[in-house]
């Protein structure tokens, strides 16, 4: 990203983070991924997990991750089938580049996706749902299904520009798809499946996930 400069292609979560940063003071390009990799390494020390990182774990986990994105993306190919006409739920960057540098810029972009956005919706606000719902008196399993739906709505709405007044505050996004229906609920289907691997198999394996599935929408 460094290479490519500050204005090149990058995801939604990317911005949405940055924007956030910028408004408590703070807008230092590099600030953020060194965020990131401190909340990790913060989650990987505070559940006691091994240091050692052991390769054929790693490598099982890309089979894995490779495997399930394969699938979402043939269930996403044949929904589109079956829906012609509507937009391809692919994922939308923003300020993409011309040039020689698009493909890559694009190639940073997709790989950030996968981990901002999981980072955001699925580690951060999840449990966040998660536990506001069971201090509201619900029990586990129901605050955790409302959970899931009320962060994939989110994940998928956030994909889409909006312009919109509440409670005497103005929101808006120019950037993102124009909204579609097939596009909206396969993103809320696939949010769904990303929370659930990130409750089953935790952060590696839904951000592998989620990263491979952009990469074969880039080359396929």
């Amino acid at each position: 990203m460094l290479t490519l400069g500050d204005g090149a292609s990058r995801n939604g979560a990317d911005v949405w983070l940055r924007s956030l940063l910028s408004l408590a003071g703070f807008g230092q390009y590099i600030l953020l991924p060194v965020l990131v990799c401190g909340i990790l390494l913060a989650w990987h020390h505070a559940r006691r997990d091994p240091w050692q990182i052991d390769g054929r774990v790693v490598g099982t986990m890309w089979l894995e991750s490779a495997v399930l994105a394969l699938g979402l993306i043939l269930v996403a190919q044949t929904l589109a089938g079956l829906a012609a006409g509507s937009s391809e739920p692919n994922p939308r960057l923003v300020a993409q580049p011309a040039g020689g540098t698009a493909w890559t810029a694009r190639l940073i972009g997709y790989l950030g996706a996968g981990i901002y956005e999981e980072l955001l919706f699925r580690m951060l606000l999840l449990p966040l749902a998660i536990a506001l719902l069971q201090r509201a008196g619900l029990n586990r399993r129901p605050s955790a299904a409302m959970a899931i739906v009320a962060t994939s709505l989110l994940f998928a709405a956030a994909h889409y520009q909006y312009d919109f007044t509440l409670l005497g505050m103005h929101f808006a996004a120019p950037r993102g798809d124009a909204f579609d229906w097939f596009s909206f609920l396969f993103r809320f289907a696939a949010g769904s499946v990303f929370a659930l691997l990130f409750a089953l198999r935790g952060f590696g394996i839904a951000a592998g996930t989620h990263a491979l599935y952009d990469l074969l929408v880039l080359v396929a």
